[in-house]
Order: structure tokens, then sequence, then C-alpha cells
């Protein structure tokens, strides 16, 4: 059972020495009853009170890392059901499944691997793969293995095998160097796995049956009861509806109850018959609540639209990605180019930089300071009016790079010209498109005009 900040609070040595980064003993006590820090903070705490405060300083969802290099990823160590509660804070690991007798493993984990776009000033991409052992045994198994390392070195790996002996000898040829997940610990095998897992120092899933929670936690006792505290869950779910419901309730189970066995991350296998299944799957898992996902398709639109849909719900919705606010030169701009102004949010700069490019006439790109929201947020919570676009001219010293005084403010705050054209006097305040896809016709006709 949990405890509350109060009964935290009288564990602790009281000394409000602040060496923690908390002003007081009884601060540090309210966070730790929140799972907002961590007991190791506290130089002074006593052995008897580590073992007594166990419970209230671990995280309700065990973080467990995948990997070795630089590539490594990490899942779990959530506190919230809903994302507006607080935030999301590691995403999930999308791996690709091949098959250990696929013929053309290499080029599939070499394409996987490969596989990268840029959103928003960030790279998306596949976390790595899910080697499945598809017989021949354990020999044939760990040259599989060994070719998808060979294919895409440090890339991290799921090896997937029902077979202790083929896990063991994939492991033993050199597989252990990366701290793959082992896939997965039943009721009739669990112990083998957790000694292979505890040999070669690697996470393990423990797999139930159709959803059987009451026997996963009843599993995950018994592999916890023989030293192994790395692990992930896969309810062994194979509908929409059913991971739906056996993941939220591993969730709530977890962070509303309490319940240390079931508080670790989730595997979710997105297998369907066709691409278009598997992504409305797949996509079902990022927001409700994977943390390891494996999918069978290698498309490239699906899996650009699961990336994408990662990236917007494990970024913090307080928090808006930004790029920095200043002047952007978009190509070799000079003294006749123009000059638009948008707002510092990671997505408008991009889409507004973009089609800018796009049209092929170099320009110069003023970016306002709006607390990272967009046009119209921020012109309806005063971040994004007339004063902070003359402010950022001003400032930018735009005015000295160019021989016109010409500003394209956005379609969207058409209404605020006149008031720039006050904050700006000699400024010649033009009206942009609406929708920044219309950008590259308007330099063309309206600014060339």
């Amino acid at each position: 059972m949990a405890l509350t900040g109060l009964e935290i609070y009288k564990l602790l040595p009281k000394t409000n020495c602040k060496e923690c980064g908390f002003p007081t003993c009884l601060a540090f006590a309210m966070k730790l009853a929140q799972k907002g820090a961590e007991l190791e903070k506290c130089p002074y705490v006593s052995d008897e009170a580590k073992a007594a405060l166990d419970a209230a300083s671990a995280p309700p969802i065990r973080l467990i890392a995948v990997g070795s290099g630089e590539r490594t990823f990490a899942v779990g160590n959530e506190v919230a059901l809903f994302r507006h509660e607080k935030t999301f804070y590691h995403q999930p690991g999308l791996m690709l499944r091949v098959k250990s007798d696929d013929a053309q493993l290499a080029e599939v984990v070499s394409r996987a691997a490969d596989y990268q776009v840029e959103r928003v000033g960030m790279t998306l991409r596949l976390d790595g793969v899910a080697v499945e052992d598809a017989g021949g045994g354990p020999a044939a198994y760990a040259a599989a293995v060994a070719a998808a390392r060979a294919a895409a070195p440090g890339l991290p790996l799921v090896l997937m095998s029902g077979d202790p002996a083929a896990l063991d000898a994939a492991l033993a040829a050199g597989a252990a160097a990366e701290r793959p997940l082992l896939h997965a610990a039943t009721a009739a095998n669990w112990q083998a796995m957790a000694e292979l897992a505890k040999k070669h120092g690697c996470p393990l899933v423990l797999q139930a049956e159709d959803g059987d929670l009451s026997a996963l936690a009843e599993l995950s006792a018994q592999v916890r009861g023989a030293g192994l505290e790395d692990l992930v869950l896969d309810p062994g779910t194979d509908s929409l509806g059913a991971d739906l419901g056996a993941f939220t309730q591993l969730r709530r189970l977890a962070l509303k109850k309490g319940a240390r066995a079931l508080g670790y991350p989730i595997f979710a296998r997105a297998s369907a018959p066709t691409w278009q299944a598997e992504l409305v799957r797949a996509a079902q898992a990022v927001c409700k609540y994977a943390g390891v996902i494996v999918i069978d398709h290698f498309e490239r639109a699906a899996v650009y639209a699961l990336l994408t849909l990662r990236q917007n719900i494990y970024t913090d919705p307080q928090k808006p990605i930004q790029v920095e606010p200043r002047l952007y030169e978009i190509g070799s701009p000079g003294p006749d180019s123009p000059i638009l102004i948008t707002t510092n949010f990671s997505l408008t700069y991009f889409s507004v930089s973009g089609e800018v490019e796009g049209a092929g006439m170099p320009a110069w790109l003023l970016v306002a300071d709006s607390d990272g929201q967009s046009v119209l947020t921020g012109w309806a919570a005063g971040k994004f009016d007339a004063e902070k676009i003359a402010k950022t001219v001003k400032g930018t010293g735009v005015a000295d790079h160019v021989n016109h005084r010409k500003l394209v403010i956005p379609g969207h705050v058409a209404g605020l010209s006149g008031e720039v054209e006050e904050e700006l006097p000699g400024w010649q305040i033009m009206v942009g498109p609406r929708e920044a896809v219309d950008i590259p016709s308007y330099l063309k006709t309206i600014w060339s005009a």
C-alpha cells in the first residue's frame, strides 16, 4: 500500500538540509508520495527507513531499458492515466517483426534501421526489430539474430521464441551485448526464461493467455520471487477490443491500486491481416498504453502515421515544441527579398519555412516569441499582437538587411495590420495567406506584382 506524504515524512531525518533539492523534508516527502522524486536524493535516510519507503519511492510503472548503444530506448515510469493530467514521459518503442526463416531478413532489417523522417525539426524513426523464431533449432535462430545484428549494428532487438535454448544460443553468440528484450516467459517455461534473463542481464516479457490478468499477476510474482525485476507484460490479447480492455486495466491497477506485480510496461503485438488493420491496432496501442509495440508490415505510410501520432501523444501538452525566436534566412535572401513573420510554434515554423523554400524565392523569415503557440492561439492569448510583431521587427534588425519596408503578416491576423502600421511607422504591412500552403503562389503573384 502506498504511503501518504505525512507517513513518509515521519520516516525522514527531518533535518531540512535542502541537499535533496527541496526546501524542507516535508516538501520532499510530498514529492515522494506523488512519485515525483527519488529516495536516493536524501543523503541521510536510514536503512530502516529505506526499507519502509521502498513502495512509496518506487515509480508505479518500472522503467525498463531496451538496447545498449546509442539507440537504446526506455519505457515505463508513467504516472498518469490521461495525458492532460500531467504528461506521458517515455514513448513506446516501435519495432518491426521479422521471422528467422525470412530469406530477405538482412535487407528488411537494414531498411527498417535506415528509415527516418523529419517532422517539426525532430527525427522520427523505428526503434528496433523483433526477430521471431520460425523453427529450425537453436543454431538456425542464433544465425538469424546474428544476421539481423550485422545488418543494423546497435539496433535494439526483441528476441521472440518460446524455446529457452534458442534464445540462449542467440545470446551466447553475442546478442547479449545488445541487451535485447526477451519474449516470452509463460506459466510453462518461466523458470528457464527467468534464469536465462538473469544470466545474460536482459529484460523479460511475461505472457499470459487471452488477457488473463490474474494469471499475469501470478506469473509476475513468481518471476519477481526468482530475483528478476526488469519485466514487461504481454496480456496475450489478439483483438482491438481485448487490447483496449487489458491495457487500460493494467494501467489503472498499477497507478490507482498500487498493484506492484503489474507495475511494468506493456508489450503489444499489433498483428493484423492487412497493414491498414494493423495501423489501427498499433495506433490504439500508442494511445492506450503500450510500452513496446511490434508491427508486422513495413508500409511506409503506416509507419509515418504511427511515428507522427507517437510524437503528438508524447509531447508535453504544457510545453509546446518551439524553435528559437529570431531572424531566419530562407535560401540566400538579399536586400530586395520579402520579409514574412510568424510564431515560434515548431509546426507553424516548419510549415511556413518549408513552403517559402519550396517557392524558390529567397526570403527573410521573422519568428516571434509566442511561447510556442500557433498564430491564432498566440493572437488569442495576447502572445502574438501588434506590439510583439513590432518588437520582433526592431529587435532582430531586419531593416538593416533590406532596402524596403514591407512586412507580410499571416492572413489569420489580418485585423492587426492597422495596429502594426501604427507600431511601425513607415512600414507597409501586407496581409499574407491564411494557410502556409498558399505562400508560394502569394510570393509569385502578390509580392512580385
